[in-house]
């Protein structure tokens, strides 16, 4: 089974490039956690396989919430990035969504659609 994890950020908020990258790498991170702590053997395989990750966009933050409902609804955990308002922000901005690791077949139903960054 293969495994994998995407990271879908918005679009409208037209992030600087440093900036995405952070809060890519903080989706990432803790979305990984979400799924050690709940489906520790989909974690553990993700990286001995290479931590495969996909980076998608939706249009908005509407968009955003409703592939986060479809994930959670097939029991793949994900992980919200809130930004804590310190540089280009407001704090509390919501800015992208992690997704699993989890398999890909599964992961595909939410994200299968979207287009690459």
């Amino acid at each position: 089974m293969e495994l994998k994890q995407v990271i879908i950020v918005r679009k409208d908020l037209k992030l600087p490039k440093g900036k995405l990258c952070i809060q890519v790498a903080h989706a990432s991170l803790s979305a990984y956690l979400e799924t050690l702590e709940k489906n520790p053997e989909w974690a553990k395989r993700w990286l001995e396989s290479g931590q495969k990750k996909i980076l998608v966009k939706v249009n908005n933050l509407k968009e955003l919430f409703e592939r986060m409902k479809m994930a959670l609804e097939l029991g793949i955990p994900v992980f919200l990035v809130r930004d804590a308002g310190l540089t280009v922000l407001d704090p509390g901005t919501i800015t992208c969504l992690g997704i699993g690791p989890g398999p890909s077949h599964i992961i595909d139903k939410v994200t299968g659609d979207l287009k690459l960054v």
